[in-house]
């Protein structure tokens, strides 16, 4: 069974540019952006098999992932809203 991609560029592909720029000139978004990361690399692995964990971990490192994911769209909404 194929694993599912969550990186940002497969969850809001139409966002492909705004997340580029916000990438590069926001410090904010960019740290987000890596723990966003991170964190998806992690729950992949685990996923996969490659790492072994208690399933209570991995609903902990979904939910954070989850909430960065939240953050992150909403700050591409509101740069598309001032550009």
């Amino acid at each position: 069974m194929p694993i599912e991609k969550h990186d940002l560029h497969h969850e809001f592909p139409e966002y492909h540019d705004e997340i580029h720029d916000l990438k590069m000139n926001n410090n904010h978004f960019a740290r987000l952006f890596k723990e966003y990361h991170e964190l998806d690399h992690e729950v992949n692995r685990i996923e996969q098999g490659v790492e072994n964990t208690a399933d209570e971990y991995l609903e902990k490192l979904k939910y954070q992932r989850l909430n960065l994911k939240d953050q992150l769209f909403g700050m591409i909404k509101e740069s598309q809203a001032t550009a």
